[in-house]
């Protein structure tokens, strides 16, 4: 007669213990549990709709909980093209949500004014907030939004997540 696998805990094992940083354990929650604030504003918004559908599943990322409120997101995804006169409520949400919080332009429109060089376009949202990752096309297919949600997630894994503090001696 075999013996069943146990699948309690057991006190007799020691040793069962992870160790790691701190930094490193806060950023593995916050890179896999990103919250987006969609802000569709042209057709990009249809590819980035896609991406949450089940076909490309966005949850496997750990950001398939979108976000319509700033104070309840982390990551502000911009898609298409951004008007002067939208360019203040992009700027109002973003100041609205709290920090730590990472900027996506989703789009030629969101990335550079795309092919609209009038006085209505803002030619790049990079002029207004500060973007953590570009992703290109127009519009970009939701393969390419998932690949810029890995850099991102990426880029999270290597940033500080403490301030140090400088102790005066």
């Amino acid at each position: 007669m075999t013996a069943a696998p146990q699948l309690a805990y057991d006190s007799k094992i020691e040793g069962n213990v992870v160790v790691t940083r701190l930094d490193s354990a806060v950023n593995w929650v916050r890179k896999n549990s990103l919250w987006p604030m969609p802000l569709g504003l042209a057709c990009c918004a249809i590819e980035l709709m896609a991406a949450g559908a089940s076909r490309f599943d966005i949850a496997r990322f750990g950001a398939e909980v979108m976000r319509f409120s700033p104070r309840q997101a982390d990551l502000l995804i911009v898609a298409g093209t951004v008007t002067y006169k939208m360019a203040s409520a992009a700027k109002r949400i973003y100041d609205q949500m709290p920090s730590p919080k990472w900027v996506i332009a989703m789009g030629a429109c969101a990335s550079t004014g795309g092919m609209y060089r009038s006085y209505a376009v803002l030619q790049g949202i990079d002029q207004l907030l500060p973007v953590d990752v570009y992703i290109s096309g127009c519009p970009p297919r939701p393969e390419a939004l998932l690949e810029g949600l890995m850099k991102l997630q990426r880029k999270i894994e290597m940033e500080p997540s403490l301030q140090r503090l400088k102790v005066a001696s």
